[in-house]
């Protein structure tokens, strides 16, 4: 090379950051007349929860008042919410879930 010449050295690629999308949790409240039992129910049909954890999670829920059930996207965390609602309204209980950002 002689004296004249350039050195092109070569741009590092620098990746656009991409935020996360925020997280909401689905949140159980307890109330005093839908049953135990379909609480469970409704934790394992809806949020594929194992016979136990969806007992403890309502348990929880039946003790402080509300339980965090799961943690997830917005869309995903609303969804889930309106179809455990749905269903149970549709067997006639007053069963709520709530969504909320998580801090």
């Amino acid at each position: 090379m002689s004296d004249n010449d350039v050195v092109l050295k070569p741009k590092p690629k620098t990746k656009p950051k991409v935020e996360r999308p925020k997280l909401y949790k689905i949140i159980l409240v307890n109330d005093d007349y839908t049953p135990r039992e379909f609480v469970t129910m409704v934790l394992k049909a809806v949020f594929r929860m194992s016979e136990e954890t969806g007992y403890r999670v309502m348990m929880t829920a039946h003790k402080l008042g509300t339980c965090v059930v799961m943690v997830c996207a917005r869309d995903i965390a609303e969804t889930k919410a309106q179809e455990a609602v749905d269903l149970a309204k549709s067997a006639g209980f007053p069963l709520m879930f709530t969504t909320e950002p998580e801090e």
